[in-house]
């Protein structure tokens, strides 16, 4: 009854949800393309029966990046669909992996679409990233005797909160996944009062720990920097959201005062926000380039802000800085992914809101790698401690690396049960 009732509140609001898709489409043009997908009308692959990935926007087609290699390498028999929900995220996937496997946008949540989608894809296993818990999605899929598992997952405090407000149907989802497999015991325990069997939960860590610095791509970011920015101190705003853009901006000219050289990589997290945040930076009286400038040979000596406005390429322009902002964690937005810059060695900052990644601030923030910074003027006196005081910052950076290596070894726990459900299937 619950998930009836869900439906049909979901169809009641379906004239909301094409109004919502029409303003996306106007801020962002990418949404206008494919929207059939979104009701699951496409051509069905060549090959059905396989590998089912969602992954719902660009930060979980990373993390799931490893897996699909994983069984592209290990499986090339195995048919691999990833499906996304947003632009951005298509774009990466279809950047990362091309015709190598079968991508689509997901369907909305209606009983209808997620029939048709189904129908014509036809998975043996689906694995669904992080928290894109959707009920028909779930439910109509483990109904038709497909194994459906929850990878990486992640349930903050809020969000269980949120959950427990209709606590019958998150039960009734949440206790058809095949498998659980949460990134901490504190996950773990959340998604036990939301109705998860025991004996279907696995605490695998974070494969987010798991990120790699290709040797390659480390080279390329060497060479880029050198030939941008010389000896300058470089510090990088990822994955910036509005009402943060203006505070950066702030510790920048503040900065600026004590640093005259030093330069901002200014990385907003939206697509449809690079030319708002262009306007904004002229507005505050910065000389910029855009990244995409780059590529066309231009260069960046008397430049004061880089506008990071290219898709993908963030974990090469975080190997660029010499100090990382997190983004995400000015405004209420629970924070964004803190082990990339980790990954690096780079000292990392971020404000105060972390609820999506608590337990890996808590890890990083013990370590001394991490500082939870909540003005513009707390942020330029960390970076100009940091940028005066290179064994400060060679400390921290090295102390984040090593959470990171420390904390390894959640991907191949996780393919694990991805291998075992394939068998069973």
């Amino acid at each position: 009854m619950p998930r009836f009732l869900y439906s049909v509140f979901s169809y009641l609001l379906l004239p909301l949800v094409l109004l919502h898709l029409l303003w996306r489409a106007w801020r962002a043009p990418a949404y206008r393309h494919r929207i059939a997908e979104r009701f699951g009308f496409f051509n069905a692959p060549a090959q059905t029966h396989g590998l089912w990935i969602h992954a719902v926007s660009v930060g979980e087609s990373i993390a799931a990046g490893p897996i699909i290699e994983h069984f592209l390498d290990h499986h090339p028999e195995l048919p691999v669909l990833v499906t996304t929900m947003t632009p951005t995220g298509s774009e990466r996937v279809r950047a990362m992996f091309g015709e190598r496997v079968f991508h689509v946008y997901a369907p909305y949540d209606l009983p209808d679409a997620v029939s048709r989608f189904l129908d014509r894809v036809q998975p043996r296993v689906a694995v669904i990233m992080e928290t894109e818990v959707w009920p028909n999605m779930v439910c109509q899929t483990a109904a038709r005797g497909i194994p459906v598992l929850l990878a990486n997952a992640r349930l903050s405090a809020h969000s269980a909160h949120e959950y427990g407000r209709v606590a019958k149907l998150p039960q009734t989802v949440f206790s058809t996944f095949s498998k659980v497999i949460a990134q901490s015991t504190e996950d773990g325990a959340r998604f036990l009062a939301l109705g998860v069997p025991e004996e279907k939960l696995v605490i695998s860590g974070s494969i987010k720990f798991d990120v790699a610095v290709p040797p390659a791509l480390r080279e390329q970011a060497n060479a880029l920097r050198e030939q941008w920015f010389g000896a300058r101190p470089v510090w990088i705003a990822a994955s910036t959201h509005a009402g943060e853009d203006e505070v950066l901006l702030a510790a920048h000219k503040i900065l600026r005062q004590q640093q005259p050289d030093a330069l901002l990589l200014l990385v907003p997290r939206h697509p449809e926000r690079f030319a708002k945040v262009a306007e904004l930076i002229v507005a505050e009286g910065f000389s910029f380039q855009r990244r995409s400038d780059y590529q066309q040979g231009l260069g960046a000596a008397d430049v004061q802000v880089i506008l990071g406005d290219t898709m993908g390429e963030l974990l090469l322009l975080l190997g660029c800085a010499d100090i990382a902002f997190v983004g995400g964690s000015l405004v209420e937005r629970g924070g964004h992914n803190t082990l990339e810059p980790a990954a690096w060695g780079l000292p990392v900052l971020t404000g105060p809101s972390d609820y999506n990644f608590s337990e890996i601030s808590a890890l990083l923030h013990n370590a001394g790698a991490l500082l939870q910074l909540s003005s513009a003027e707390e942020v330029a006196s960390a970076l100009h401690s940091l940028m005066t005081d290179s064994k400060r910052a060679q400390q921290q950076g090295a102390a984040a690396k090593q959470v990171v290596d420390n904390n390894r070894g959640a991907l191949q726990r996780l393919l694990s049960c991805i291998e075992q459900a394939l068998q069973q299937s």
